[in-house]
């Protein structure tokens, strides 16, 4: 299930210790210098997140926008078949914005396009914001307002939220999660509470969760029912709001999913479940209204409830819905959480009184992103479907989003993903080796690790498998035998793993200790791979001791001195040393002898953040350099006994080295920090003496804290892992 998050921790600030440490005076010319030429792309791997909403534009021919949980929006260019990313311009301070709650278009403006951004709607989260475009996101104007909005959270894949009013593109309504329903009379410039709206939110609740035009009627759907009270209103005035009459009630319409209007025949579809998904659904069902009549009929195409031919409960909500304005009484619902016999889309031509499930014929084509069979032989059709959508202008091509990809069709049978462009992978590890067949290796979130023989197309051998991961935890290369490469993460099979190959084909640990299971962390191993150090952290932020082994995992002994939880680091050069830093004390330990014991070295360092990095100089032994956040940069020449405090930045979240620029004695050093005001990346090519920042305002991705690596064989290639945007790279043009 990919909704990849990263933690309140993981953007706060970390706390400064007393330290005694002494500091590099500042450098001239310390600032950033102007930013070079760089051209940044994104690494191919093809979606891997959660797509919650489609929609193609009702005039347009061609045109269309997605939106995605943590990765921002997207717009799609049917000349090139490929998706444009329309949000990495938000930078590191608005990174509860790459959550998109709710899009909308203009019909009588195809121009025209508003996105509501906000990934939570918790306490220590930002506020909102709506983005409005009059060149289809090319550029934008924004609003930021004084309410949540929840992109990542539940009831993410309803929708949509925010809606042009079909009577005035002045107009424009937006469905919040906690604050009711708000208007803006002047494009989304400003908001304002719909007073005369009914909807009561309730703490916890989803509060609106559609809305949509039949004609000149307005619907929104209401997530706070009990399942008896109302959950579906409507107004013809703008003013006036009232509950439909005889609307479905009970457990299987307790929660208004999605809704479509079928302009043809005057009839208003809407999907409904007992929960807002896109997990926790166990029964739902589809429903039309005839609104010039007001009447209601049961439309569900199979009754959740029954049992699977294993004799597995056959429970599931309904999701996505979309009319096909090209036929009447033509449209397609889907299923939502039918883990047991896999969701399913299914079509009718007249109007629900007969349908075909699209699941039953479907022929899969995954070859593009081969990921997608998740290590099993054949590819599933797809779960988490709660944005479906059909073509205005053909209505044999439909799209429908999953939990990792979007699918489409042309011919109702034959499917494959039209995922293009559209990256939203949540990214842990990075690594470049310094040699081989790939220049990349990735540990990310929800689908383990990759091996990039090439950036521009997805991995050919997809997801590591024996085993198969879920999210990553750690990934080590050996730096003196770069062959040689160690995988740890959360899978039902096993949970680490080595390759002999660089990371091309993995054989599982033979054993591995009894915390590997629930709690694993991330691991490492010395410079000529005899060794391995792996430490186990909790979901819950508990900490164990570390395990060491000599022969490749297949035994293991506890390390008592090792710092609970600390992130190992192997030196480059020597393979008897191995480091962890402490950051609840803010004490570096070093071992001397392969990882068996730990002793304090320099304390009085940075504490209070477990996201501080540390960080090893290729080819040099004890040359550390910590990572502290907004504390700073520190670096040790002596393994650890000392560091230094490093003025030519203020702020460093992490740090990579790279292939030294031409005359230079040092590897070129990259960053994600920040020199004077703006948190972005950096490169220096004189030991941190100075920096140039290599990224620029259009290409900032939100939070990129997580890891940072840099080519070994090209000077100036970095690649940014991202948390929701994938992997980015940049190299000088």
């Amino acid at each position: 299930m990919l909704s990849s998050r990263i933690s309140r921790r993981a953007v706060l600030a970390g706390t400064v210790a007393a330290a005694a440490i002494t500091a590099v005076p500042a450098f001239p010319g310390a600032a950033a210098a102007a930013t070079p030429s760089y051209r940044w792309r994104q690494v191919a791997i093809g979606g891997t997140g959660f797509v919650t909403g489609v929609l193609f534009h009702p005039s347009v021919r061609g045109l269309a926008y997605a939106r995605t949980d943590i990765g921002g929006a997207y717009r799609w260019d049917d000349r090139s078949a490929r998706w444009t990313p329309l949000n990495d311009d938000l930078g590191w301070d608005d990174w509860n914005l790459l959550g998109v709650e709710a899009m909308a278009v203009d019909p009588a403006h195809p121009d025209r396009v508003y996105l509501a951004l906000g990934t939570y709607a918790q306490s220590w989260a930002g506020n909102g914001a709506v983005l409005r475009s009059e060149n289809r996101g090319a550029t934008w104007k924004r609003t930021d307002l004084s309410v949540k909005l929840g992109g990542n959270e539940d009831g993410r894949g309803t929708g949509e939220r925010l809606l042009v009013d079909p009577r005035d593109s002045d107009t424009l309504w937006l469905g919040t999660r906690h604050d009711g329903l708000l208007k803006s009379t002047d494009r989304g410039a400003t908001w304002a509470g719909a007073s005369t709206f009914p909807g009561v939110p309730s703490a916890g609740g989803q509060g609106v969760t559609l809305l949509v035009a039949a004609g000149r009627t307005l619907y929104a759907g209401w997530g706070d029912s009990d399942g008896t009270s109302a959950n579906l209103y409507r107004t013809s005035d703008g003013t006036t709001w009232e509950a439909v009459p005889g609307q479905p009630s009970g457990t299987n319409a307790k929660v208004p999913i999605r809704a479509a209007y079928d302009c043809h025949t005057r009839e208003l579809y809407v999907t409904y479940a007992n929960a807002p998904g896109p997990n926790g659904q166990s029964d739902g069902s589809v429903h039309k209204l005839a609104t010039a009549s007001g009447r209601w009929t049961d439309v569900t195409p199979v009754k959740p409830g029954g049992t699977t031919s294993d004799g597995s409960a056959d429970t599931f909500g309904y999701g996505g819905v979309a009319v096909d304005a090209r036929r009447p009484g033509t449209l397609v619902v889907s299923t939502n959480n039918r883990w047991a016999a896999v969701d399913t889309l299914y079509r009718t031509t007249n109007g629900g009184r007969t349908w075909t499930s699209l699941k039953d014929s479907a022929v899969l084509d995954v070859s593009e992103t081969p990921f997608l069979t998740f290590g099993a032989d054949e590819p599933k059709f797809g779960w988490w479907i709660q944005a479906v959508a059909v073509d205005p202008y053909d209505s044999k091509h439909i799209v429908y989003g999953t939990g990792a990809t979007l699918y489409g069709t042309r011919d109702l049978k034959h499917w494959a993903p039209q995922i293009r462009g559209l990256e939203e992978t949540s990214v842990r590890q990075l690594i470049s080796p310094p040699t081989g067949e790939a220049h990349l290796l990735s540990g990310l979130g929800d689908i383990g690790v990759m091996y990039h023989e090439r950036l521009t197309a997805s991995p050919s051998r997809g997801m590591a498998s024996n085993p198969v991961f879920g999210s990553a935890t750690g990934l080590a290369q050996a730096a003196t035998r770069p062959s040689y490469v160690v995988r740890t993460g959360f899978g039902d099979h096993g949970n680490g793993a080595f390759s002999n190959d660089g990371g091309k084909t993995w054989v599982p640990f033979a054993t591995q200790p009894a915390l590997a299971k629930d709690a694993p962390g991330p691991i490492a191993t010395n410079a000529d791979g005899s060794v391995l150090l792996w430490t186990f952290v909790h979901w819950d932020g508990t900490k164990y001791p570390a395990q060491r082994s000599t022969d490749n995992g297949a035994t293991w002994s506890e390390v008592a001195t090792c710092p609970k939880g600390a992130t190992p680091l192997a030196d480059p050069a020597d393979p008897a040393r191995f480091y962890a830093y402490d950051t609840d004390t803010g004490t570096l330990f070093a071992s001397t002898d392969g990882g068996r014991t730990f002793s304090g070295r320099a304390s009085g360092l940075p504490s209070g953040d477990s996201q501080f990095q540390l960080a090893a100089a290729p080819g040099r032994s004890g040359d550390l350099w910590l990572s502290a956040k907004t504390n700073g940069l520190y670096r040790s020449t002596d393994g650890g006994a000392t560091f230094t405090k490093l003025t030519s930045c203020w702020a460093s979240h992490t740090l990579a080295f790279g292939k030294s620029a031409k005359g230079a004695d040092y590897p070129a050093v990259y960053q994600v920090g920040a020199t004077e005001t703006i948190t972005g990346v950096y490169r220096s090519d004189d030991g941190a003496k100075t920096w140039v920042r290599v990224n620029d305002d259009r290409h900032q991705w939100g939070w990129i804290g997580a890891a940072i690596a840099a080519d070994p064989r090209v000077h100036g290639r970095v690649y940014i892992a991202t948390n929701g945007r994938g992997i980015q790279y940049g190299e000088p043009v």
